[in-house]
């Protein structure tokens, strides 16, 4: 995430190359804060130059975007880094996972929104309205929304390519987006230091409040609220979807940038003031890690493997912590039922379960978040315990579910 936006140029092309992957270092540190910290390792190489922003690809790898050498990247969770260059790909910027299976991504100097699949294959869109295309993200419609910093728009591309532009008033310089838990896109405004939403038919409203400074990154929080970082004020700032804000502040918020939800149900987000990364609870009690490696992160997203990955765009790297917190059940609901009946586990750190048992017999599991999990007592089950495993590891319950 470039800091103000550069002079751009205007193209109009597809082409699609892929470059050999190269994985030049990979150095472990541990932080300095020991509190709840996660180990944090640092991958660095030819192929990340400046990487400002990171997303998860539905290949469960996370893909970057690298402005010095206007190219995307892609890195696996083993730390193994291959690179795509191609026409048209020109400082690239925002990246985030489309409802069709492709990344797709902005290119802050030609004024054009990209796409690459994840075996590569670059296609890319212009059109009029197009200016300084800055973040993107997915939207509750099935297509990308996009911010325009230099002529202070937000853009709609669907994935053939239809490209929409909404203008107004509430729009000034908007940076981050997310969809937000009533349906509509949640944006920030740097310019006017406010929080603004757009419906699907592009009505625009805006929310001003105190504390409120340059924001910049912005999501849809696990408690349904929006939280966003205030690059301004150094603060981490919450709005419900009625305009109602909260602005939280503590020791070691410097200059946040990229904000991201994590798999223990906080908000995670990367301080370009002070090199560190921070975490925040629904609550507002702020942690804060450093590290050597983290040098002006930007981006930031939950992995696959339940860690957290973010972008160093001054020492041209990726970082990944780990969040340190196995999933614990308090309890669950109800106590007895037969087979098929619906149960749900409460917990915390209970995202991105990828398994529950009941007495060591696989369930099927219906949804779950980072403190609820809704399941079904499945066909040939006995009396026992509920086990749920997630990438942070297994827990199993004190108490037992009886089968009648």
């Amino acid at each position: 995430m470039t800091r103000r936006v550069a002079i751009r140029r205007l193209s109009s092309f597809f082409a699609a190359v892929t470059v050999a992957a190269l994985l030049d270092l990979e150095i472990a540190i541990t932080p300095a804060v020991a509190s709840r910290a996660g180990k944090v390792t640092n991958y660095s190489g030819a192929g990340i130059s400046g990487p400002p922003w990171i997303a998860a690809g539905p290949d469960r790898n996370l893909w970057f975007t690298n402005q010095h050498t206007n190219s995307i990247g892609r890195i696996t969770t083993a730390g193994h880094i291959t690179s795509y260059t191609g026409t048209g790909i020109s400082g690239p910027d925002g990246i985030a996972a489309g409802s069709d299976g492709a990344l797709w991504f902005c290119n802050e100097r030609n004024n054009s929104i990209g796409r690459i699949t994840t075996t590569g294959h670059v296609t890319n869109y212009t059109g009029t309205g197009i200016s300084g295309p800055d973040e993107i993200a997915a939207g509750p419609d099935g297509a990308l929304w996009f911010s325009n910093v230099a002529t202070s728009a937000i853009g709609r591309i669907t994935t053939a390519g239809q490209i929409t532009i909404y203008t107004g008033a509430g729009i000034n310089q908007p940076k981050g987006l997310t969809t937000g838990p009533d349906g509509a896109v949640w944006f920030t405004n740097e310019g006017s230091a406010s929080i603004g939403r757009i419906d699907g038919a592009g009505n625009v409203t805006t929310f001003t409040g105190p504390g409120i400074d340059i924001p910049f990154g912005i999501v849809d929080g696990p408690d349904g609220a929006l939280w966003f970082t205030n690059h301004g004020n150094s603060s981490i700032g919450r709005i419900t979807t009625t305009g109602q804000v909260t602005n939280y502040t503590g020791s070691g918020v410097s200059s946040p940038d990229g904000i991201a939800v994590g798999p223990d149900g906080a908000l995670w987000f990367t301080n370009h003031g002070n090199a560190s990364i921070g975490r925040i609870t629904t609550s507002g009690r702020i942690t804060n890690y450093t590290g050597t490696g983290i040098s002006g992160p930007d981006g930031i997203v939950a992995g696959p493997d339940g860690a957290m990955w973010f972008t160093n765009q001054s020492n041209s790297s990726i970082g990944r912590i780990t969040t340190t917190v196995t999933p614990q059940i308090s309890g669950f609901k109800p106590t007895s039922g037969a087979p098929g009946t619906t149960v749900t586990i409460s917990g915390i750190n209970l995202s991105k379960a990828s398994k529950v048992t009941f007495a060591g017999t696989t369930a099927t599991i219906s949804s779950d978040t980072a403190t609820t999990i809704v399941t079904a007592v499945p066909t040939g089950a006995r009396s026992g315990h509920i086990s749920v495993t997630t990438p942070a590891g297994t827990t199993t319950s004190s108490q037992t579910f009886t089968v009648t």
